[in-house]
């Protein structure tokens, strides 16, 4: 676990803020400009520009400039280190109920009928 600590603490600060979580969002559905993202938040675009980077430098999305026009994209990497997160915690879990079952069940059956 501590191989993911660096990542995923910026990882899941990064889906701590509901804009954040909405930018990724729109993201799912394909590229898109910083406007087209800004385009439902009501704030300045400076302070939107600070999700935005904040999702570049966490990893979850990468923007390209053409002329003008700045368009982000999901960073699939962030998935992946996720997802292998996910399944050790899983692993773990399944492991720790799977003992609990085991444990209930054969206690269950020795107990003597009333």
């Amino acid at each position: 676990m501590a191989q993911y600590s660096s990542q995923l603490d910026g990882v899941f600060q990064a889906l701590a803020d509901p804009t954040r979580r909405a930018v990724l969002g729109r993201l799912g559905t394909g590229p898109a400009s910083i406007g087209e993202l800004a385009a439902p938040f009501e704030m300045a675009l400076p302070s939107f520009m600070k999700h935005i980077r904040y999702l570049e430098d966490t990893g979850w999305i990468r923007t390209r400039k053409t002329g003008r026009v700045r368009t982000c994209t999901l960073e699939k990497k962030s998935f992946t280190v996720i997802e292998s997160w996910l399944g050790e915690q899983r692993s773990i879990w399944e492991s720790r109920t799977d003992r609990l079952e085991h444990f209930v069940t054969t206690t269950h059956d020795k107990e003597p009928s009333a």
